[in-house]
Formats: C-alpha cells, sequence, structure tokens
C-alpha cells in the first residue's frame, strides 16, 4: 500500500484490464504473402484481410497478379482456375478474368457484361518478395511508402531469403508491441539488454538493441546487434550481427504479418546471410539453415505467449518499459484514414530506454565493416 493509501484509510481498487470491441478494419500499407517462388502459373489461394484472394503469375507478362479469389457469375472459385495468358478462368463457366480483374471473355456469350468486374489488388515484387497492398478507403498505393531496396538480397555475396509461415492466433499489434518492448527480452529470450532505442518519422518505426542471446550468441564475445525497421503497419526487417561457431554472422530477417482476420495472422519469417567466402554453396546453405532454425526457435518462445495472452488497450505500465504506448500512437496511422492523420502519429521522435553502447560502436568493437 502507498503512503497516501495509508495516509487515507483507502483500500486499493484492482486494476480493469480493457479491450475495446474493433470494427472489421486492417491497417493501410504493403503486406508480404511469401517469396517470389511462392507464386507461379498455378493459382494460389490466400486466406488475408477476413477475405478470400487468388495469386497468379502471367504466363505472358511473367508478372504476379492478385484478385477476389470468387467469380460474381455463379461463385465458382478461382483457385481452382487455369492461367491463361495474363488472365485465370473460372473452372465452373470458364468465364475469363484479366489482370486488372475485367472479365475479358465468356466463351458461349454474345457479350461480356458491363458489371463483370472483380477486385485486382496492387501487388509489388521487391528484395525477393511479393507484397500485396491493402487500404479500407480503397486508395492506390503510396509511392513514399514502397518497401524500400534490400540491396544485400540482389547481391552475389548474399545467400536468397530461407522461409517460413506461421499462424498466429492474435491481433497483429501484439507484433508490432515488440519493437519497444524491451523488457520481454529478458522472461522470454533470457536475453541481456546493454543499450535499446527508438525512433520514429512518417511510416517508419526503428529499434536499435545491442545485447546478448541465449540462442544466437556464444557469451559475451558473442553480443548481437540488432537494427529492426517497420516500414509500414507489417513490413519489417532486421540487420543483425553476431558470432556463431565461431564465425561473425551478418543476417536479414524478415518478420512481416498479414492478418488472416481480425483474430489470426501469419508471420512471413525469413532469414538471409551473408556468404562465407571460405564456405563452399553447401556450407553457406547450412549455415543459413541453422541459423533460420535458431531464429525460429527464438520466435516461437515470442509465440507462445501471444497464443496465450489477452488483448489489452490500456497496458499498466512502469518507468523502466520501453514506450508501448508511443509504438502504438505510430501504428494508429495506418487504422486511420488518410485525411485524417495527425501530427502527433508520424512525428519525428526519439526514446531511449535503456542507456549504452551504440550500434555502431559495437560493430566496430566485433570487427564488422
Amino acid at each position: 500500500m502507498t503512503a497516501a493509501a495509508k495516509a487515507t484509510g483507502q483500500k486499493r481498487q484492482p486494476y480493469v484490464i480493457k479491450a475495446e470491441e474493433r470494427e472489421e478494419r486492417y491497417a493501410r500499407g504493403w503486406y508480404v504473402i511469401g517469396g517470389t517462388n511462392s507464386v507461379s502459373h498455378k493459382p494460389r489461394e490466400l486466406h488475408v484481410f477476413g477475405t478470400k484472394l487468388v495469386a497468379y503469375r502471367g504466363k505472358e507478362d511473367g508478372e504476379v497478379h492478385i484478385l477476389d479469389a470468387y467469380c460474381p457469375h455463379m461463385g465458382g472459385d478461382l483457385c481452382g482456375g487455369e492461367v491463361k495468358g495474363n488472365s485465370i478462368l473460372c473452372p465452373f463457366h470458364l468465364w475469363s478474368w484479366g489482370a486488372d480483374g475485367v472479365c475479358d471473355d465468356i466463351p458461349y456469350a454474345k457479350r461480356v457484361p458491363d458489371k463483370a468486374v472483380v477486385k485486382s489488388w496492387p501487388v509489388l515484387e521487391k528484395n525477393g518478395l511479393v507484397f500485396v497492398w491493402q487500404d479500407p478507403e480503397g486508395n492506390d498505393p503510396i509511392p513514399a511508402q514502397e518497401p524500400e531496396r534490400l540491396e544485400d538480397w540482389y547481391s552475389e555475396d548474399w545467400t536468397d531469403w530461407e522461409m517460413e509461415a506461421i499462424p498466429i492466433q492474435s491481433l497483429g499489434r501484439e507484433l508490432v508491441d515488440n519493437m519497444a518492448d524491451m523488457a520481454h527480452f529478458g522472461p522470454i529470450h533470457y536475453s541481456t539488454v546493454k543499450s535499446f532505442k527508438n525512433t520514429m518519422q512518417g511510416h517508419k518505426f526503428v529499434q536499435y538493441m545491442v545485447g546478448g542471446h541465449e540462442i544466437l550468441t556464444e557469451g559475451d564475445a558473442g553480443l548481437i546487434t540488432s537494427v529492426a525497421t517497420y516500414e509500414g503497419p507489417a513490413y519489417m526487417t532486421t540487420t543483425m550481427t553476431g558470432v556463431m561457431d565461431g564465425h561473425p554472422m551478418k543476417v536479414h530477417l524478415l518478420v512481416s504479418h498479414i492478418p488472416t482476420n481480425m483474430n489470426e495472422f501469419t508471420i512471413n519469417f525469413g532469414v538471409m546471410m551473408r556468404k562465407d567466402p571460405k564456405a563452399s554453396k553447401a556450407q553457406n546453405k547450412a549455415m543459413v539453415e541453422e541459423y533460420m532454425e535458431k531464429n525460429i526457435e527464438s520466435f516461437h518462445q515470442d509465440v507462445a505467449v501471444w497464443n496465450n495472452k489477452c488483448i489489452i488497450d490500456n497496458p499498466l505500465l512502469c518507468d523502466g518499459d520501453g514506450p508501448i504506448h508511443l509504438v502504438r500512437k505510430w501504428y494508429s496511422q495506418f487504422m486511420t484514414d488518410i485525411s485524417a492523420v495527425q501530427e502527433t502519429q508520424v512525428k519525428a521522435r526519439e526514446h531511449v530506454t535503456v542507456e549504452g553502447p551504440s550500434v555502431e560502436d559495437t560493430l566496430r568493437k566485433l570487427g564488422f565493416s
């Protein structure tokens, strides 16, 4: 009991956890659906944003196209159809739907109805990944929010992505909270945090961390540096350095979620690694696979919590916590109509939770250029 409560004889009341009812709305931005090789000429079904979509690669243009999955004629599922040219045929009556969503042929009709249009979703292929754009207002992609080019993916000195899809029973916001949640690294990952800082501006939120990690490091000499960047509400990449089996390691992690519905999301988790020039192709592949395995093990430490915790809109924070309210304020811009976004949601800020060695100084200490 606090001194003030003792003085007044007041009984301390339990804190009430609040979780508001949510309308079905998905944050505006780019979402990863998989690696470049995850979409082919064979239609792929996507259960995302509370609906079903179909993704396929055009046989003529070689580009990925994504449409609503159900044919408005009689409800046939385009995921069971066939790609012809850049169009996809409904398996029910062979209505043909172009990449722009417009019906371009009905084999037994003299004319195509003017209303024969399905939704076509904006698509981006970049950094070895396929993205789909989601906007509850139906706006086109915002050019300034296109994911930045990851130069290392285009370099022969790096491996390709090793990827895995992980289903989670929770809100995508829970994942984003981790960007500011310094205090979970000890209990969940058995990590020692030497320094922890966040910055935000516009559609980007960044976490800088130096510390140890039970799974991903080797003793004190195996300190890791981590720079994790959200570009929009769902696409997050992390550049991480460390030591594994005595070898200096530099990797990029992909932690990009996409909602299945309002209560579930899938993490598209990936690892790519700078190749060891002294190692063979097989050895480099083995190293990235081993690091992927270790990262998946580490990530599942978070998953175990997310799958069992409750949603809490009013977290009771203390002075040692990271800026949870700040990251949620930043994230809220993507749930807000563009015309209603406030300066407080996008303004440049910096918050230092743990003072300590910078990422740059630690990289020099570990011998990384």
